[in-house]
């Protein structure tokens, strides 16, 4: 929001310096992202009247103008192409500075030249170069410039909140400002302008609960040729807004002094009734912009005789448009609910200012005072006949003004301090609020403009930051604090984030929308949740899984020259269910590249399948989880590689998968090598056995090696969990040491040795003991591995 310093200061004059108002402005939530001097050094240039153009002797382009600057006539050679005899414009006398230059006599082509004039741009006070900054005819001659513009002047651009939409105007700031340095807020005039005209229309509301008011006047027989007065373009321009004839100027003007977006429909193309009425579907129409949009439901629109007209809150329509010669002007001035238009303009491609404050909630008590004083401006610059103002309006659906209790015990248990009861009155009776003390406090009944003030804490935000957040102190906070609630039976998440850099992997956090064609990339997007309202179409749904954000990340960095990449990510995953949206917890990764960073003492070698395992299998060791617990079966979902991915269970139950990327995926997502990724249920793998303390044996433990032959089909941990069953509670470890395959073995062999630790809590174990424990397992091998031991 772009605000003037000296428009402000006419409505509330507070006597501080421009750097004390910012930071006032700081404290109480209007932070200034920027302030713009403008016209502080426009010594020397006033105000001057070209008396008569000549062709240049030697250019083209060039004319050598006589100009009057004030009881005196200089030579000026320009060339700006609306340089003409009687026009106004402002003249840099010699020795005044236009940006880095300092004027001085000078000859142009051999013609002498004392003096130079200027364009809005060259003065530092609009983009405009195309020609000289064209003044009124009435403007003085010879009178500095900067005291007819009204300059110096700075020009603040506020970063305000959502949720004060209030402040979107120069009343609303200037409010804000008056109840911080405890003045008056200078009144606005917007006497009522009486009706001459007995001109009316139907108006009708079909969308109540959308529009629940809806006002017109019509002004008939204004001067098309009446051009806006200098000071209201200057307004706008000094706002970012761009003059461009007496109505449209007049609409912007109102909005930012009042905060009301109006409409200008050029009456004559209106038959009536007007109405308010949500599009059907495929209905299209022409806007402002020239473009033809098609609509759905979901759009409001204005229509004349069920004709659209226009886009309700968001855009005019081309065929009702005011132009130059218009002479009749329906204004409209209307109140339309927030969630009406909320993402409808982004749906389009649209930003306007109307649309920005439509979706923030504007005052429903104000389109009858911006109709007043719109009226006001109309009439005094071009004339015209105006009617009555006229009104549909539905009770029920307009915003509810509900009042607020405000206990003082209440505010110094929040803010820490005590506030008298005679200031917390002056702050809010100072922003609106209709203010009655009981025995507690205050009951407080916000104004119609503040959509933002429903409970206690919002009232007692307002009195901190009029009050000043500079006056409270700082204190630390008091109080026990609780101990953790970490369940014992749950990996801590701080623990697998830990787990998963100590393994090389950085974390990232990726964005929880995505667009839907990127899901349908991977085949997730069946159960995809839909954004109601999408910051954009590539952020359109919630994701359904946490690996398309990683791997983009991944080939983001890839594109940077990053070979080797590893990212996980802790976040939720979104899914689509009967009674209500269903959320996973999930831990994610993604790898490329080699398998070890470069060094000296390993040879480099790629990434493969048993190194993801392997990090997997390390979270669940982290779980304290017993390798029998999880199975991989080979295989998995459609977007894994068919011969190196698998599946992950745990008990029966699918905790995720793992593998590379299918081929055909790395081709479509532009994936120049192989890609490793895993995502796992984190209620599939936090699950642990509570910890329990034990007594060490203190007998020492014997060691049995054994190498048994058996089918490449069977797994280690079909081994590991048929040895620890047969050899029972005397095994401590099973540790694998080699793993053999040869043609010598017979096609589909392998072979595995393994160490058996022997050891016993309670004595000493035999060799006896140990002979026997592996005869065991041996037997147990043979029986459920098809195993054969080797000699």
């Amino acid at each position: 929001m772009k605000i003037s310093e000296n428009w402000l200061r006419e409505r509330v004059a507070p006597s501080v310096g421009r750097e004390q108002l910012i930071e006032r402005f700081d404290m109480i939530g209007h932070e200034v992202e920027s302030a713009e001097a403008i016209g502080g050094d426009l010594d020397g240039i006033v105000v001057a009247q070209i008396v008569a153009c000549a062709k240049h002797p030697e250019a083209d382009r060039l004319q050598v103008c006589e100009v009057d600057a004030g009881g005196e006539r200089l030579q000026i050679v320009c060339g700006a192409p609306n340089a003409r005899p009687g026009l106004k414009a402002p003249l840099a006398t010699v020795g005044a500075r236009v940006g880095e230059l300092t004027i001085k006599p000078a000859k142009l082509r051999g013609v002498e030249s004392f003096g130079m004039l200027c364009s809005a741009k060259e003065l530092g006070l609009d983009a405009d170069a195309s020609g000289l900054l064209e003044l009124p005819a009435d403007a003085p001659v010879g009178r500095a410039l900067a005291g007819y513009l009204g300059l110096p002047d700075t020009v603040f651009d506020l970063g305000l909140t959502p949720n004060r939409a209030d402040c979107l105007s120069v009343e609303g700031v200037a409010r804000d400002v008056a109840a911080a340095f405890a003045l008056p807020l200078a009144p606005l005039d917007v006497a009522p302008v009486a009706a001459q005209s007995p001109r009316q229309i139907e108006l009708r509301l079909d969308a109540p609960a959308d529009c629940p008011r809806y006002c017109g006047r019509y002004i008939e027989g204004i001067d098309p040729g009446a051009a806006s007065p200098l000071w209201l373009r200057e307004r706008l321009r000094r706002c970012g807004l761009r003059p461009i004839s007496l109505l449209v100027d007049v609409t912007n003007y109102v909005m930012l002094e009042l905060g009301q977006p109006l409409h200008a429909f050029d009456a004559d193309t209106l038959t009536g009734p007007i109405g308010v009425r949500r599009a059907r579907g495929g209905e299209t129409l022409r806007l402002l912009d020239e473009r033809e949009v098609t609509l759905d439901e979901s759009f409001l629109l204005i229509t004349d005789a069920d004709r659209p007209v226009a886009l309700a809150g968001l855009m005019g329509g081309w065929d009702t448009r005011v132009h130059d010669a218009t002479r009749s002007v329906f204004l409209e001035a209307a109140h339309f609910a927030p969630a009406a238009l909320a993402g409808r303009a982004r749906r389009l491609g649209l930003h306007t200012d109307a649309a920005h404050r439509f979706e923030r909630g504007v005052d429903p008590e104000l389109p009858r005072r911006a109709l007043e004083r719109a009226t006001r401006l109309i009439v005094e610059v071009a004339g015209g006949t105006p009617g009555e103002i006229l009104e549909a309006a539905s009770a029920a659906d307009l915003p509810q003004r509900r009042p607020v209790r405000l206990r003082r015990a209440r505010i110094a248990r929040v803010l820490g301090i005590e506030v008298p009861d005679a200031e917390v009155t002056r702050i809010l009776s100072a922003l609106g609020l209709q203010v009655q003390a009981d025995d507690e406090g205050w009951i407080a009944t916000p104004p119609s403009h503040r959509f933002d003030l429903a409970i206690e804490e919002d009232l007692i935000e307002e009195v901190a930051r009029i009050h000043g957040y500079d006056r409270i102190p700082d204190r630390a906070p008091g109080g026990q604090l609780a101990g953790p609630t970490l369940r014992e039976d749950r990996l801590a998440l701080r623990a697998m984030r830990e787990q998963m850099a100590a393994r090389g992997y950085l974390e990232a956090i990726t964005y929880a929308f995505v667009g839907r064609e990127r899901l349908a990339e991977w085949g997730l997007d069946g159960d995809a949740l839909a954004l109601a309202n999408p910051l954009s179409a590539d952020l359109s749904v919630m994701r359904t899984s946490l690996l398309p954000g990683l791997v983009a990340a991944l080939a983001g960095n890839r594109s940077r020259q990053q070979t080797r990449v590893r990212l996980f990510e802790i976040g939720r995953a979104y899914h689509v269910a009967a009674e209500r949206p269903r959320e996973t917890a999930r831990i994610a990764a993604v790898a490329d590249g080699t398998a070890f960073v470069e060094q000296w003492g390993e040879a480099a070698r790629p990434l493969d399948y048993f190194d993801l395992k392997g990090d997997v299998e390390s979270l669940f060791a982290l779980a304290g989880a017993e390798a029998a617990a999880f199975t991989f079966r080979a295989g998995g979902p459609a977007w894994l590689h068919p011969g190196r991915s698998a599946t992950v269970e745990r008990a029966g139950t699918l905790v995720g998968h793992l593998g590379a990327l299918h081929p055909q995926l790395q081709k479509r997502l532009d994936l120049d090598a192989d890609v490793y990724v895993f995502e796992l249920d984190l209620d599939g793998v936090a699950p642990r056995a509570v910890p329990s303390a034990e007594e060490l044996s203190r007998y020492p433990s014997l060691r049995r090696d054994i190498a048994v032959l058996v089918p490449e089909s069977v797994t280690w941990a079909q081994v590991h969990a048929v040895v620890r069953e047969a050899v029972g509670a005397e095994l401590n470890e099973l540790v694998l040491f080699d793993r053999y395959v040869g043609h010598n073995l017979g096609t589909g062999m392998k072979s595995l040795a393994m160490g058996l630790i022997l050891q016993d809590r309670y004595r000493t174990l035999t060799d006896q003991d140990a002979d026997l424990c592996v005869t065991r397992a041996v037997a147990a091998l043979e029986r459920g591995c098809n195993a054969t031991l080797r000699g």
